[in-house]
């Protein structure tokens, strides 16, 4: 996979591609990211790439003319182009999936106060990771890479994501490691009598009690096996006591 990022800060990405998991995909030749200067693309003496808004207005606007030439210069068919903003579809882990079967990624990082709007006719989809106003499109750039290429083939163990919060539409169920006992805190029997039978019962119990407690709003999407809700049935049970 390819993912072309159009930013007018390029040099916030140094970092984040040459570290864990992301730095691996690229050194492997499984993703290749590449970083495209958004005011190289301005014709304006000292680069601008933003204005005024007409109508009047604090801040100022990024301009559409600019960012349709940086299109058009970096994207063809199989570009999936993609514009981060406070105002787009939020992002969850099934958008993740879908997104990693596309050969071609482009992302364009909004700034200031905005977007002149006549850009969403040169995207697929206009995209958001919370209803938080950050100061620019980098941070979810780096948000959605990341998520991308951690689902990309020889990545990581596919395993290592399959059971990850949200991959199954719940929470993931809670991990122990070593020291056995800690501070009178002690992990479940269960986790180390070696029956698999019973540790994936737990895990799947574990993983209904926690989205149910934390994030109920998901079971309410969830369709559940008739054993899940006999499990879930068990857990109100238990809280209520």
């Amino acid at each position: 996979m390819k993912i072309k990022i159009l930013s007018l800060f390029p040099k916030m990405f140094e970092g984040f591609l040459h570290e864990s998991i992301v730095k691996r995909a690229i050194e492997k030749k499984i993703a290749e990211v590449e970083l495209i200067d958004i005011r190289t693309y301005s014709l304006e003496k000292h680069h601008h790439v933003d204005d005024t808004p007409y109508g009047g207005g604090a801040g100022m606007v990024l301009a559409v003319d600019v960012v349709h030439r940086a299109l058009t210069a970096n994207c063809s068919e199989k570009s999936y182009k993609i514009l981060l903003s406070p105002q787009g579809t939020p992002y969850h882990q099934k958008k993740a999936f879908e997104l990693s079967s596309k050969e071609e990624l482009v992302l364009i990082c909004g700034h200031y106060e905005g977007f002149d709007e006549r850009i969403l006719k040169y995207v697929d989809e206009e995209i958001s990771i919370g209803d938080y106003v950050l100061t620019g499109g980098e941070l979810p750039a780096m948000v959605l890479t990341d998520s991308v290429i951690r689902l990309l083939e020889d990545a990581i163990k596919k395993e290592s994501f399959m059971d990850d919060s949200f991959s199954t539409g719940l929470l993931e169920y809670p991990q122990y490691t070593r020291p056995l006992i800690y501070d009178g805190d002690e992990v479940p029997e269960v986790l180390v009598n070696g029956n698999h039978k019973r540790i994936e019962a737990f895990r799947k119990k574990e993983s209904l009690r926690k989205t149910y407690l934390r994030r109920p709003d998901l079971l309410e999407k969830y369709v559940l096996m008739p054993e899940e809700q006999k499990l879930l049935d068990e857990i109100k049970k238990e809280e209520q006591r």
